[in-house]
């Protein structure tokens, strides 16, 4: 048991020409969560996001949508962290994950970006890598040249479905995620398969 999460950060671009690509994931994590607390955010400039307070599971916790677009994500993610005081171990970053089949979310602590843009910005903003991350899977294309326009294209509808069903089952998880019980949450989703 740790110190739980005070922080929820969705990574994705914005705008509606991303709003259904593959990078925006993470996005899509906080609309879904959104809609089970029927809660919303509102644009927030000095945080270069969109951000609100929500309570999960009795747990007062931030949820931001960084609007800087995913390369200067950890901009975004500083700014609200070092307003608030929180420390990287309390901060959840979801995020699109080439290394996972669609259908697949897992949860990890700390660890490299792995090529990912948004993760190694925030990395460098914060000076840390102790944040836990919740990978969504968004599978990879074969070869790093299509890596680029293979994220910020939709996925095919069968995909996309694979891809919704593993951000339900980690939202199922949410609570339990906020209250540090990593190792319970990391069990259940790696049995998990859509």
């Amino acid at each position: 048991m740790t110190q739980g999460i005070s922080l929820i950060v969705g990574l994705g671009n914005p705008g509606n020409n991303y709003a259904e690509t593959r990078h925006n994931a993470g996005f899509r994590f906080i609309d879904g969560l959104l809609r089970r607390l029927g809660a919303s955010l509102k644009s927030e400039s000095r945080f270069d996001g969109e951000a609100g307070k929500v309570v999960i599971a009795d747990r007062d916790v931030w949820l931001l949508m960084p609007q800087t677009f995913m390369n200067a994500s950890g901009q975004s993610v500083a700014r609200l962290a070092n307003f608030y005081k929180i420390a990287p171990e309390e901060i959840l970053v979801v995020h699109d994950e080439l290394d996972l089949q669609p259908g697949t979310a897992r949860l990890k602590q700390g660890g490299g970006h792995g090529g990912h843009n948004g993760l190694r910005d925030i990395i460098n903003r914060l000076g840390s890598r102790e944040f836990m991350r919740l990978r969504i899977g968004i599978g990879h294309p074969g070869s790093a040249p299509q890596v680029e326009s293979y994220v910020l294209k939709k996925a095919p509808k069968a995909e996309q479905q694979q891809i919704d069903a593993a951000i339900d089952a980690a939202l199922a998880q949410v609570d339990e995620i906020v209250h540090g019980n990593y190792e319970q949450v990391m069990n259940d989703l790696h049995t998990h398969r859509a």
